[in-house]
């Protein structure tokens, strides 16, 4: 059994009344560890989502929308914070290049060194109803999870991995081809891991999503498409990444501007 740190296990439980099957060379990963079936039904919020505003080191689960005419000032002022440059080259980018897939090695994010791989940190942080592999605290074999960027809810088995994937919200050929290409591997490493760029979400919509940016690629869900742009510039800022001129443009654009 694995073992975590005191303030990690009280995270995790707290999270918990909340994998991979392929590497995509977007930076996007399946789950691998499990499976799921989606439902179909209406957007299902489940009432612990947390606005992005709210929540600017990813450690609380969910995304939920940014609707009042504050938060999206706020959120248009946190994206007019980016700075633009056309993309570069995808010459040279590998998935391997930001270590291998969910290490709990990677330092300088929350939730590392605590015992728990950064795919299930994932799960623990937004699934409910978690069912754990018999002899662990940290492996998740079945959970509920609420998508933010479908609307539905997915019961997550076992047996279908590909259904839920885990999204690394600027994809990891995005950042290679705006400069991180020139980066350290640490720093690699850390945007790969880090929970601010990561989120559980419907494998269709995810690998739909590719390497794109904002300008042309949106969460289906029209509500979540601020907390969208939020979150990707919020992770953009963090690692003093610029994003395109139109990516900047089309993310104001979902806040209001």
């Amino acid at each position: 059994m694995r073992h975590r740190g005191a303030g990690s296990t009280r995270f995790l439980r707290a999270a918990a009344t909340a994998a991979v099957a392929a590497l995509l060379v977007s930076g996007c990963e399946g789950l691998g560890e499990g499976s799921s079936s989606t439902g179909s039904g209406p957007p299902a919020p489940d009432g612990r989502a947390i606005s992005p505003l709210k929540n600017p080191d990813g450690t609380k689960p969910g995304l939920a929308a940014v609707t009042t005419d504050a938060d999206k000032a706020a959120a248009r002022k946190l994206i007019e914070e980016l700075a633009t440059k056309g993309r570069g080259p995808k010459t040279g980018y590998a998935r391997d290049k930001f270590g291998y897939a969910w290490m709990d090695t990677a330092d300088g994010v929350p939730l590392a060194r605590n015992g728990c791989d950064t795919r299930n940190d994932l799960i623990h942080r937004d699934g409910q109803n978690l069912r754990l592999r018999s002899g662990s605290d940290c492996v998740v074999i079945a959970m509920t999870l609420h998508d933010p960027y479908t609307g539905t809810t997915i019961e997550w088995r076992k047996a279908k991995a590909s259904e839920v994937q885990i999204d690394h919200v600027v994809p990891l050929s995005y950042s290679w081809q705006m400069g991180s290409s020139r980066w350290s591997v640490s720093k690699r490493k850390q945007l790969a891991n880090d929970v601010l760029n990561l989120i559980p979400v419907e494998g269709r919509a995810n690998s739909a999503k590719g390497d794109s940016g904002p300008a042309t690629w949106l969460p289906p869900n029209k509500q979540i498409r601020c907390a969208y742009a939020v979150r990707f510039a919020q992770v953009a800022i963090k690692y003093e990444m610029p994003v395109t001129a139109p990516d900047k443009q089309m993310m104001l654009r979902q806040c209001g501007g």
